[in-house]
């Protein structure tokens, strides 16, 4: 599965990050704002399968995958040779001007393969934050309603509207409001910290959001429901089961528009084309973006076509959305998904990875929960056995190991305190395990 232009194994030649990168983040700090941050500061040379070299020859093992987004890896052959064939005609027309088939295979596409056999429309933008924010336009318009329904530990975008639907203040919100309004949050089925234990979530945390919506807000008076079927940077926090039906068939019930945010979830992360599908639930809308073009931007909304037809002509676009070079990049990336198996290559990434950290966690009280789909596995790190009291001090000592010894991991939740696990689905299992090893060790000096 891995290419063959990168030696997929991990090469440690200088200290992390090595001085060429150390130079790269002093030209940075003069050119670029502060106020955009970097997991890991070592600068890349090139990437693919599981492998990012950095410009001082170090080779690091990717357990990020830019986010979930190289989910087809950082060089998958497809994608080059489609994004190059396509740049070499041209690199822009702007839909809304002159039209080009790619945006319209790319929409077919997704319209044949996200949940539910109703018949679709989609369109396509740049961003997660930006396909988040046109479903909620659909949702409005078709509806003639304004509130939105979110929930806690919710993350879905930077822009305003986002920072609105979105939970976390810092870093995400914090001095920059006021945002929109209309915006109504709703407790979240989080079975770790459910307080009569996880068994109990699902049910229970539905019944407390409907209670909540109908006193608080009005069934009649919301537009949208909106959600992530895993939390992505909450904490990757995978709801109690039975939350997702249940507040999808209360929108039935009530002519509320069910939108899943599938920007993480989505193209194969979570041993599923989509994460909702694992309930069987079916979305209204949903939105795309990050594994969508292999590394290219592009997002897009996908829906029922009575909503989607809903909007007036002229009301949904923009300048690059679609972009033809984005768009060929995307089916490339999913023929590649689906033509190499990345659906179950998930699985078995998830597998692997469960069963690994399943068994670190026996050893080691500090690992409060592992939990996860796929290739989309978290560990939430605690102070101790009986205090789930979040533990970001022992998470930086982790995090900081894994980094010194050519590992890159992500880090989410809350409260500061889950280590999540993203690696590239074509990364090799001689990759997978190693990386797992840096991890155990990392635990293990503690």
């Amino acid at each position: 599965m891995a290419t063959t232009e990168i030696a997929q194994e991990r090469r440690i030649v200088t200290e992390i990050p090595g001085p060429r990168s150390r130079a790269l983040q002093e030209r940075r700090g003069r050119a670029v704002a502060q106020g955009v941050g970097s997991v890991l500061p070592v600068y890349v040379r090139g990437a693919g399968g599981g492998i990012v070299e950095d410009v001082d020859g170090n080779a690091l093992i990717d357990f990020g995958a830019g986010i979930a987004v190289t989910n087809v890896g950082n060089a998958a052959p497809a994608v080059v040779e489609r994004a190059a064939e396509q740049l070499s005609r041209f690199t822009h027309t702007c839909f809304m001007v002159n039209p080009y088939e790619g945006y319209v295979e790319v929409c077919e596409a997704l319209n044949r393969i996200t949940p539910g056999d109703h018949e679709k429309r989609s369109i396509l933008l740049n961003s997660g934050a930006e396909a988040v924010e046109n479903a909620v336009k659909v949702a409005r318009s078709a509806t003639g309603r304004s509130a939105v329904v979110v929930f806690d530990h919710a993350y879905h975008g930077r822009t305003n509207l986002t920072m609105a639907l979105t939970a976390k203040n810092l870093p995400y919100k914090q001095g920059f409001g006021p945002f929109a309004g209309e915006v109504y949050r709703m407790p979240m089925a989080y079975p770790y910290r459910w307080p009569t234990g996880p068994e109990n979530c699902g049910p229970e945390a539905a019944r407390q959001a409907i209670d909540q919506i109908g006193k608080q807000i009005g069934a009649a008076n919301v537009a949208a429901v909106l959600v992530e079927p895993i939390q992505g940077e909450g904490g990757f926090i995978e709801p109690g089961a039975g939350f997702l039906p249940a507040i999808a068939e209360f929108c039935r019930a009530n002519g509320i528009v069910f939108i899943a945010d599938e920007v993480q979830t989505g193209f194969a992360r979570t041993g599923d084309m989509f994460a909702c599908e694992h309930e069987g639930v079916v979305p209204d809308l949903i939105a795309t973006a990050k594994g969508i073009a292999g590394g290219l931007p592009l997002a897009a909304v996908t829906g029922r076509a009575e909503l989607m037809d809903a909007v007036h002509a002229g009301g949904l676009g923009g300048t690059y959305g679609g972009n033809p070079v984005a768009c060929a990049a995307a089916l490339a990336a999913l023929e590649t998904i689906e033509s190499g198996g990345l659906v179950e290559r998930a699985r078995e990434i998830g597998a692997t990875l469960l069963n690994r950290l399943h068994a670190l966690a026996e050893k080691h009280d500090v690992i409060g929960d592992v939990r996860g789909r796929g290739a989309m596995v978290a560990v939430e790190l605690v102070a101790g056995a009986g205090d789930t009291a979040p533990n970001t001090e022992a998470l930086a000592e982790v995090v900081r190991h894994c980094h010194s010894q050519g590992l890159i991991l992500l880090t989410a939740g809350t409260y500061g305190n889950v280590i999540r696990l993203l690696p590239p689905l074509v990364i090799g299992d001689a990759l997978l395990d190693e990386g797992l090893s840096i991890l155990e060790d990392a635990f293990a000096r503690l």
